[in-house]
């Protein structure tokens, strides 16, 4: 309790200050007394915007403490009203120096920036070392993978079983519906749009061609791993950005744990599992979905359409859909795990590496698609 009026007085310590004229009335002085920081200029800065007399000196002999608030107030009243400072320690002196130096009213700063020809190329080079160094990144975590995988081979005992199981489960089993639902309505929408261009030539019955072999073929794997991409991809980079930026991962090599063997090649091997089943699932219900809708439009019966698959399409699409499949896993899971490690900084980065991965993802797997397109053509599979 002894400590209130000293604390009382503490606070009572404000700034102040008065304007006084000279013996004459020919020139005026406004002089400040006690501290001028920025806890106690509150009240007296209303004041001073409030005169409208005229000074030609500011004295600053009374003033104990300055801070840099009340060394821009001191450069503002001696800007605005054209007036001498005196009386200025030379604390205080360093500090209003500084303070005009750095007004922006009396010279603008601006960046230097070079010319348009030089910008462009520049730009086109930075973004070119950037994609040579992301693939040397890439190559890197794809050696990484490829180590642990036969380190694992060498003691199987250190495999994690049931963390494979659990994101076959994330990645298989909980993406049937969204996953069953889009192909079955893309199903639709190519028996429908194919139906109206064959209509015009009169072979309506050829739709079931084009179902099912687009379905088996292309469709239906390449849907499904840009819909894993979205789902599972995405999870990846945000799961693994989030352990990486709280540090699980540190403490996981911490304890002697390998962040590669417990969280990159479950969900690679799920991904990699799965995809086979989720794109034949696809491509199962894409053709249901154009057997519904022709048998609604076209005449041709649900059941007949279904035997009609069996005659018109090969068995090697079947195994073009099912050779791409694991392929694009890979590349789903190893985008997510890729950017979800590369997390560094802060939780901003966490959704720019989910943006990436997903972009990555799907970029891949339809260059891969085209290249597989071209390669099952020239063997003969086309």
């Amino acid at each position: 309790m002894d400590d209130l009026p000293h604390e009382a007085g503490k606070m009572r310590e404000l700034t102040d200050f008065q304007l006084v004229q000279s013996e004459g009335g020919s020139t005026s002085t406004l002089a400040f007394s006690g501290p001028m920081t920025v806890s106690s200029l509150g009240l007296a800065d209303a004041r001073l915007r409030a005169i409208s007399d005229s000074f030609s000196e500011i004295d600053l002999t009374g003033v104990t403490r300055m801070d840099t608030v009340g060394a821009w107030t001191v450069w503002r009243l001696s800007r605005d009203h054209d007036a001498r400072i005196i009386g200025c320690s030379d604390e205080a002196q360093k500090l209003v120096d500084a303070i005009s130096k750095a007004d922006s009213n009396d010279h603008s700063v601006r960046a230097m920036r070079l010319p348009l020809f030089q910008r462009v190329p520049e730009h086109v080079g930075d973004v070119m070392l950037g994609l040579g160094r992301g693939m040397l990144q890439v190559v890197g975590f794809l050696g990484q993978i490829i180590l642990s995988s036969a380190s694992l081979l060498r003691h199987p005992s250190r495999f994690r079983g049931k963390a494979l199981v659990h994101q076959m489960e994330l990645v298989g089993v909980n993406s049937l519906a969204i996953i069953g639902l889009m192909s079955f309505l893309v199903g639709i929408v190519i028996a429908q749009q194919g139906a109206v261009q064959l209509r015009q030539f009169g072979a309506e019955i050829y739709t079931v061609n084009l179902v099912g072999r687009l379905t088996l073929r292309e469709l239906g794997v390449l849907m499904t791993a840009i819909m894993v991409a979205g789902r599972s991809g995405s999870a990846f980079a945000a799961q693994l950005g989030t352990m990486k930026l709280t540090e699980e991962v540190d403490a996981m090599r911490t304890i002697g744990v390998a962040p590669m063997e417990a969280l990159v090649i479950p969900r690679i091997a799920a991904t990699m599992i799965m995809m086979p089943l989720l794109g034949f699932y696809s491509a199962f219900l894409g053709i249901i979905g154009g057997a519904f809708l022709s048998s609604l439009t076209l005449g041709i019966p649900f059941f007949t359409f279904l035997t009609r698959i069996q005659e018109v399409v090969p068995l090697h699409d079947v195994w073009v859909g099912l050779t791409k499949a694991p392929v694009f896993g890979l590349i789903v899971a190893l985008a997510g795990c890729y950017q979800g490690m590369q997390v560094k900084n802060n939780a901003e980065e966490v959704g720019a590496r989910t943006t990436a991965a997903v972009v990555m993802a799907i970029f891949t797997v339809i260059v891969l698609d085209a290249f597989f397109a071209v390669f099952f053509t020239n063997i003969g599979w086309g």
